[in-house]
């Protein structure tokens, strides 16, 4: 049979409240609809929890009881949005909520996505656009 001491509870309920917190919508969010566009935030999740505890005992105590119990326990959550998944008709493209870049080289990366983007609907332009030789 399994003891059942107090720190297991307290580990219990905080892992429950934790689950209570943080469930799959957290991480990715409910869809937002603007006009024909649907943005879906997506977010990081980081959590940490501790607790403890000890038996304290008393002058009293009958021998083989258990003296009396003191303990604790505790959780942080952080959510930290991470990026937008855009999604226009067939067409998805992530849209990341970093911080500015730092340099013009971090600057020029962070465009290559956009850059490639347009370069290809530019180019399928061209394919469908039928060439008028006179």
């Amino acid at each position: 049979m399994e003891n059942n001491h107090p720190v297991n509870d307290l580990m219990a309920s905080t892992i429950q409240k934790i689950r209570e917190t943080v469930d799959a919508n957290t991480v990715v969010g409910e869809p937002i609809q603007a006009g024909e566009v649907t943005l879906i935030p997506v977010s990081k999740i980081s959590f940490g929890f501790g607790t403890g505890g000890t038996e304290f005992p008393g002058k009293n105590a009958a021998p083989g009881k258990d003296g009396p119990f003191g303990g604790g326990g505790g959780a942080g959550v952080k959510v930290t949005p991470v990026c937008f998944l855009v999604v226009s008709g067939t067409n998805v493209r992530v849209l990341p909520m970093n911080p500015p870049a730092e340099n013009s080289v971090d600057r020029v990366v962070e465009m290559i996505p956009e850059v490639v983007t347009k370069i290809t609907e530019f180019i399928d332009k061209k394919k469908d656009k039928p060439e008028n030789k006179d």
